[in-house]
Protein backbone atom coordinates (compact mmCIF):
# COMPACT_ATOMS: atom_id res chain seq x y z
CA UNK A 1 0.00 0.00 0.00
CA UNK A 2 1.47 3.44 -0.70
CA UNK A 3 1.97 5.37 2.42
CA UNK A 4 -0.89 7.34 3.34
CA UNK A 5 -0.14 11.30 3.70
CA UNK A 6 0.24 12.33 7.43
CA UNK A 7 -3.28 12.47 9.14
CA UNK A 8 -5.07 16.01 9.54
CA UNK A 9 -6.05 17.13 13.02
CA UNK A 10 -9.55 16.68 13.64
CA UNK A 11 -11.31 20.37 12.49
CA UNK A 12 -12.72 20.88 16.40
CA UNK A 13 -15.28 22.63 14.44
CA UNK A 14 -17.06 18.98 13.59
CA UNK A 15 -17.26 18.20 16.78
CA UNK A 16 -20.75 17.97 16.99
CA UNK A 17 -21.09 16.41 13.51
CA UNK A 18 -18.57 13.42 14.45
CA UNK A 19 -20.66 12.87 17.97
CA UNK A 20 -24.22 12.71 15.54
CA UNK A 21 -22.90 10.27 13.40
CA UNK A 22 -21.00 8.25 15.81
CA UNK A 23 -24.48 7.73 18.03
CA UNK A 24 -25.75 7.05 14.48
CA UNK A 25 -23.57 4.31 13.80
CA UNK A 26 -23.93 2.45 17.47
CA UNK A 27 -27.70 2.53 17.67
CA UNK A 28 -27.33 1.11 13.91
CA UNK A 29 -29.22 4.25 12.62
CA UNK A 30 -26.77 4.94 10.38
CA UNK A 31 -28.27 6.50 6.90
CA UNK A 32 -27.37 5.15 3.76
CA UNK A 33 -26.94 8.45 1.84
CA UNK A 34 -25.95 11.45 3.94
CA UNK A 35 -25.28 15.01 2.42
CA UNK A 36 -22.65 16.92 3.89
CA UNK A 37 -22.92 20.50 3.03
CA UNK A 38 -20.13 22.73 3.50
CA UNK A 39 -19.12 26.10 3.97
CA UNK A 40 -16.28 26.29 1.37
CA UNK A 41 -13.15 24.19 2.57
CA UNK A 42 -15.10 24.04 5.79
CA UNK A 43 -13.94 20.26 5.84
CA UNK A 44 -17.09 18.38 4.68
CA UNK A 45 -14.93 15.97 2.45
CA UNK A 46 -12.63 15.20 5.49
CA UNK A 47 -15.77 14.45 7.13
CA UNK A 48 -17.60 11.93 4.56
CA UNK A 49 -13.56 10.20 4.96
CA UNK A 50 -13.95 10.32 8.77
CA UNK A 51 -17.56 8.75 8.68
CA UNK A 52 -15.81 6.15 5.81
CA UNK A 53 -13.42 5.41 8.47
CA UNK A 54 -16.13 4.90 11.09
CA UNK A 55 -17.94 2.25 9.13
CA UNK A 56 -14.88 0.62 7.74
CA UNK A 57 -12.25 0.12 10.80
CA UNK A 58 -11.51 -3.13 12.32
CA UNK A 59 -11.47 -2.04 16.07
CA UNK A 60 -15.67 -2.12 16.91
CA UNK A 61 -16.34 0.20 19.72
CA UNK A 62 -13.23 2.30 19.11
CA UNK A 63 -14.08 3.34 15.63
CA UNK A 64 -12.56 5.28 13.92
CA UNK A 65 -9.11 4.62 15.53
CA UNK A 66 -7.35 5.93 12.40
CA UNK A 67 -4.71 3.30 13.35
CA UNK A 68 -5.87 0.43 12.15
CA UNK A 69 -5.11 -0.90 8.42
CA UNK A 70 -8.40 -0.09 7.15
CA UNK A 71 -8.23 3.40 8.56
CA UNK A 72 -5.04 4.19 6.93
CA UNK A 73 -6.28 2.76 3.51
CA UNK A 74 -9.18 4.70 3.81
CA UNK A 75 -6.87 7.75 4.27
CA UNK A 76 -4.71 7.01 1.54
CA UNK A 77 -8.12 6.43 -0.35
CA UNK A 78 -6.36 2.80 -1.42
CA UNK A 79 -9.55 0.68 0.79
CA UNK A 80 -10.66 -1.66 -1.72
CA UNK A 81 -14.35 -0.99 -0.38
CA UNK A 82 -14.61 2.88 -0.32
CA UNK A 83 -14.72 4.36 -3.67
CA UNK A 84 -14.18 8.26 -4.24
CA UNK A 85 -16.10 10.02 -7.14
CA UNK A 86 -14.00 13.23 -7.86
CA UNK A 87 -13.70 15.48 -10.73
CA UNK A 88 -11.03 14.05 -12.96
CA UNK A 89 -9.47 18.12 -13.19
CA UNK A 90 -9.96 21.02 -11.08
CA UNK A 91 -13.35 22.46 -11.96
CA UNK A 92 -14.40 20.10 -14.22
CA UNK A 93 -18.22 18.15 -13.80
CA UNK A 94 -18.85 14.53 -12.44
CA UNK A 95 -19.51 12.63 -15.50
CA UNK A 96 -22.23 9.63 -15.68
CA UNK A 97 -19.53 7.51 -16.29
CA UNK A 98 -18.37 7.69 -13.16
CA UNK A 99 -21.31 7.65 -11.31
CA UNK A 100 -22.24 4.16 -13.35
CA UNK A 101 -19.10 2.91 -11.91
CA UNK A 102 -20.09 4.07 -8.92
CA UNK A 103 -23.77 2.53 -8.98
CA UNK A 104 -22.12 -1.07 -10.05
CA UNK A 105 -19.50 -1.36 -7.94
CA UNK A 106 -21.40 -0.53 -4.77
CA UNK A 107 -23.84 -3.12 -5.61
CA UNK A 108 -20.77 -6.18 -5.14
CA UNK A 109 -20.01 -7.75 -2.32
CA UNK A 110 -18.05 -5.71 0.34
CA UNK A 111 -14.12 -7.26 0.33
CA UNK A 112 -14.06 -7.32 3.82
CA UNK A 113 -17.19 -8.17 4.65
CA UNK A 114 -18.27 -5.14 5.87
CA UNK A 115 -19.55 -2.31 4.66
CA UNK A 116 -18.98 -0.86 0.99
CA UNK A 117 -18.43 3.68 1.06
CA UNK A 118 -19.25 6.50 -1.85
CA UNK A 119 -17.94 9.60 -1.66
CA UNK A 120 -18.67 12.25 -4.07
CA UNK A 121 -16.88 15.43 -3.67
CA UNK A 122 -17.93 17.80 -5.24
CA UNK A 123 -21.51 16.34 -5.34
CA UNK A 124 -22.95 19.75 -6.69
CA UNK A 125 -20.55 19.57 -9.56
CA UNK A 126 -22.79 16.41 -10.84
CA UNK A 127 -24.05 17.35 -14.54
CA UNK A 128 -27.52 16.83 -14.99
CA UNK A 129 -27.28 12.80 -16.47
CA UNK A 130 -25.09 12.02 -13.62
CA UNK A 131 -27.66 13.34 -11.42
CA UNK A 132 -29.98 11.29 -12.97
CA UNK A 133 -27.97 8.29 -12.99
CA UNK A 134 -27.57 9.06 -9.15
CA UNK A 135 -30.70 8.83 -8.34
CA UNK A 136 -31.20 5.67 -9.34
CA UNK A 137 -28.23 3.89 -7.01
CA UNK A 138 -30.13 6.45 -4.41
CA UNK A 139 -33.55 4.61 -4.87
CA UNK A 140 -32.11 1.27 -4.91
CA UNK A 141 -29.69 0.82 -1.87
CA UNK A 142 -27.71 -2.20 -1.43
CA UNK A 143 -27.26 -3.23 2.16
CA UNK A 144 -24.65 -1.94 4.47
CA UNK A 145 -23.76 0.47 1.83
CA UNK A 146 -23.00 4.11 2.79
CA UNK A 147 -22.92 6.72 -0.02
CA UNK A 148 -21.57 10.42 1.15
CA UNK A 149 -22.57 13.39 -0.55
CA UNK A 150 -20.48 16.51 -0.60
CA UNK A 151 -21.81 20.03 -1.63
CA UNK A 152 -21.24 23.53 -1.05
CA UNK A 153 -24.31 24.37 -2.95
CA UNK A 154 -27.22 21.54 -2.13
CA UNK A 155 -29.69 23.90 -4.61
CA UNK A 156 -27.94 22.59 -7.66
CA UNK A 157 -28.47 19.41 -7.21
CA UNK A 158 -32.10 18.18 -7.80
CA UNK A 159 -34.89 17.78 -5.22
CA UNK A 160 -35.37 14.32 -5.96
CA UNK A 161 -31.58 13.64 -4.55
CA UNK A 162 -31.92 16.13 -1.83
CA UNK A 163 -35.17 14.43 -0.70
CA UNK A 164 -33.19 10.84 -0.36
CA UNK A 165 -30.28 12.13 1.95
CA UNK A 166 -29.87 12.64 5.57
CA UNK A 167 -28.29 16.23 5.93
CA UNK A 168 -25.41 17.51 7.87
CA UNK A 169 -24.11 20.85 7.99
CA UNK A 170 -20.57 22.00 7.99
CA UNK A 171 -20.35 25.68 9.13
CA UNK A 172 -16.94 27.71 8.77
CA UNK A 173 -15.07 28.00 11.30
CA UNK A 174 -14.18 31.26 12.77
CA UNK A 175 -10.30 33.26 12.08
CA UNK A 176 -8.81 32.24 15.02
CA UNK A 177 -10.27 28.61 14.61
CA UNK A 178 -8.82 28.32 11.51
CA UNK A 179 -5.69 29.92 12.32
CA UNK A 180 -4.86 27.60 15.30
CA UNK A 181 -6.06 24.67 13.14
CA UNK A 182 -3.90 25.35 10.36
CA UNK A 183 -0.86 25.72 12.72
CA UNK A 184 -1.17 22.45 13.89
CA UNK A 185 -1.69 20.79 10.76
CA UNK A 186 1.05 22.56 8.26
CA UNK A 187 2.97 25.08 10.88
CA UNK A 188 3.89 29.16 11.22
CA UNK A 189 3.09 29.59 7.51
CA UNK A 190 1.61 33.05 6.32
CA UNK A 191 -2.28 31.58 6.69
CA UNK A 192 -4.02 34.63 7.23
CA UNK A 193 -3.34 35.87 3.94
CA UNK A 194 -4.36 32.65 2.46
CA UNK A 195 -7.59 32.79 4.42
CA UNK A 196 -7.70 36.72 3.51
CA UNK A 197 -7.84 35.03 0.04
CA UNK A 198 -10.06 32.17 0.31
CA UNK A 199 -12.12 33.02 2.93
CA UNK A 200 -12.53 30.88 6.36
CA UNK A 201 -11.60 27.83 4.15
CA UNK A 202 -9.12 26.40 6.08
CA UNK A 203 -9.43 22.34 4.29
CA UNK A 204 -8.98 24.72 1.30
CA UNK A 205 -6.13 26.38 2.38
CA UNK A 206 -4.41 23.80 4.42
CA UNK A 207 -3.48 22.21 0.64
CA UNK A 208 -2.14 25.16 -1.06
CA UNK A 209 1.03 27.52 -0.91
CA UNK A 210 -0.39 30.30 1.26
CA UNK A 211 2.54 32.68 -0.10
CA UNK A 212 1.38 32.19 -3.92
CA UNK A 213 -2.69 32.21 -2.75
CA UNK A 214 -2.12 34.78 -0.45
CA UNK A 215 -0.78 37.00 -3.38
CA UNK A 216 -3.12 36.09 -6.04
CA UNK A 217 -5.40 37.01 -3.51
CA UNK A 218 -4.00 40.46 -2.63
CA UNK A 219 -3.36 40.96 -6.70
CA UNK A 220 -7.38 39.69 -7.56
CA UNK A 221 -8.32 42.27 -4.53
CA UNK A 222 -6.55 45.19 -6.16
CA UNK A 223 -8.34 44.08 -9.64
CA UNK A 224 -11.54 44.22 -8.35
CA UNK A 225 -11.61 47.22 -6.66
CA UNK A 226 -10.06 49.10 -10.03
CA UNK A 227 -13.07 47.71 -11.76
CA UNK A 228 -15.42 48.55 -9.70
CA UNK A 229 -14.08 52.02 -9.51
CA UNK A 230 -13.54 52.36 -12.90
CA UNK A 231 -9.73 52.40 -12.93
CA UNK A 232 -9.21 48.87 -14.75
CA UNK A 233 -10.05 48.01 -18.54
CA UNK A 234 -12.50 45.08 -17.90
CA UNK A 235 -11.12 43.53 -21.82
CA UNK A 236 -7.62 43.21 -20.61
CA UNK A 237 -8.28 42.19 -17.43
CA UNK A 238 -10.48 39.56 -18.83
CA UNK A 239 -7.67 38.37 -20.78
CA UNK A 240 -5.07 38.26 -18.35
CA UNK A 241 -7.03 36.77 -15.84
CA UNK A 242 -8.67 33.76 -18.38
CA UNK A 243 -4.27 33.23 -19.04
CA UNK A 244 -3.96 32.46 -15.23
CA UNK A 245 -4.98 30.38 -12.73
CA UNK A 246 -9.03 31.06 -13.31
CA UNK A 247 -9.80 28.87 -10.71
CA UNK A 248 -7.85 30.26 -8.27
CA UNK A 249 -8.80 33.46 -9.01
CA UNK A 250 -12.75 33.18 -9.50
CA UNK A 251 -12.18 31.60 -5.93
CA UNK A 252 -10.83 34.90 -4.93
CA UNK A 253 -13.67 36.82 -6.76
CA UNK A 254 -16.29 35.13 -5.01
CA UNK A 255 -14.68 35.87 -1.45
CA UNK A 256 -14.12 39.31 -2.74
CA UNK A 257 -18.25 39.64 -2.90
CA UNK A 258 -18.97 37.55 -0.14
CA UNK A 259 -17.10 39.78 2.29
CA UNK A 260 -18.43 43.23 -0.12
CA UNK A 261 -22.16 42.08 0.76
CA UNK A 262 -21.07 41.55 4.52
CA UNK A 263 -19.18 44.66 4.96
CA UNK A 264 -22.01 47.13 3.36
CA UNK A 265 -25.04 45.36 5.48
CA UNK A 266 -22.54 46.12 8.40
CA UNK A 267 -22.34 50.15 7.15
CA UNK A 268 -25.94 50.15 6.09
CA UNK A 269 -24.67 50.67 2.30
CA UNK A 270 -27.42 48.98 0.37
CA UNK A 271 -30.38 50.67 -0.22
CA UNK A 272 -33.90 49.75 0.80
CA UNK A 273 -35.75 49.21 -2.42
CA UNK A 274 -34.43 46.82 -4.81
CA UNK A 275 -33.28 47.90 -8.34
CA UNK A 276 -32.06 46.15 -11.37
CA UNK A 277 -29.30 47.82 -12.05
CA UNK A 278 -26.31 50.44 -10.82
CA UNK A 279 -27.34 52.76 -7.53
CA UNK A 280 -25.08 55.75 -7.33
CA UNK A 281 -24.86 56.60 -3.64
CA UNK A 282 -22.58 59.34 -1.64
CA UNK A 283 -20.39 60.03 -5.00
CA UNK A 284 -19.93 56.21 -5.45
CA UNK A 285 -21.32 53.50 -7.52
CA UNK A 286 -22.80 50.78 -4.74
CA UNK A 287 -24.21 47.71 -6.41
CA UNK A 288 -27.72 46.39 -4.40
CA UNK A 289 -27.98 43.93 -2.52
CA UNK A 290 -29.57 41.81 -5.57
CA UNK A 291 -26.97 42.27 -7.79
CA UNK A 292 -24.17 41.04 -5.68
CA UNK A 293 -25.96 38.29 -5.23
CA UNK A 294 -26.73 37.44 -8.86
CA UNK A 295 -22.83 38.30 -9.14
CA UNK A 296 -21.57 35.62 -6.39
CA UNK A 297 -24.17 33.03 -8.17
CA UNK A 298 -22.35 33.24 -11.73
CA UNK A 299 -18.81 33.26 -10.78
CA UNK A 300 -19.86 29.95 -8.75
CA UNK A 301 -21.70 29.26 -12.45
CA UNK A 302 -18.34 29.61 -14.24
CA UNK A 303 -16.17 27.75 -11.83
CA UNK A 304 -18.64 24.67 -12.36
CA UNK A 305 -18.45 25.14 -15.59
CA UNK A 306 -14.65 25.40 -16.53
CA UNK A 307 -14.70 22.03 -18.57
CA UNK A 308 -17.42 23.76 -20.91
CA UNK A 309 -16.06 25.28 -23.84
CA UNK A 310 -17.05 28.73 -23.90
CA UNK A 311 -14.85 31.88 -24.36
CA UNK A 312 -14.00 32.62 -20.92
CA UNK A 313 -12.11 36.43 -21.69
CA UNK A 314 -15.85 37.27 -23.01
CA UNK A 315 -17.69 35.61 -19.86
CA UNK A 316 -15.28 37.23 -17.85
CA UNK A 317 -15.52 40.38 -19.38
CA UNK A 318 -19.43 40.60 -18.73
CA UNK A 319 -18.65 40.23 -15.19
CA UNK A 320 -16.28 43.08 -14.69
CA UNK A 321 -18.64 45.34 -16.97
CA UNK A 322 -21.15 44.71 -14.13
CA UNK A 323 -18.54 46.00 -11.73
CA UNK A 324 -18.16 49.08 -13.66
CA UNK A 325 -19.56 52.09 -12.30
Amino acid sequence: MTDAPPPLPAPPWTASQRAHLKAAWAADHLPHALLIQEAPGAGGEWLALWAAQLVLCTQGAAAPCGECLACRRVLARQHPDLLMVVPEEAGRQLRIEQVRELGAELALTSHAGGYKVGILSPADALNRFAANALLKTLEEPQPRTLLVLVATQPSRLPPTILSRCQRLKVPAPSRAEALEWLRQAGGEKPWAGALDALGEAPLAVVATDPEEVAAAGSDTQRTLEALAQGGADPVATAERWARADLALRLRCFENWLTDRVRREQREGAFMTEVRPGPYLSGGRPVLNIRELFRLIDEVRELRATLDVPLNRGVALEVLFRRLAP
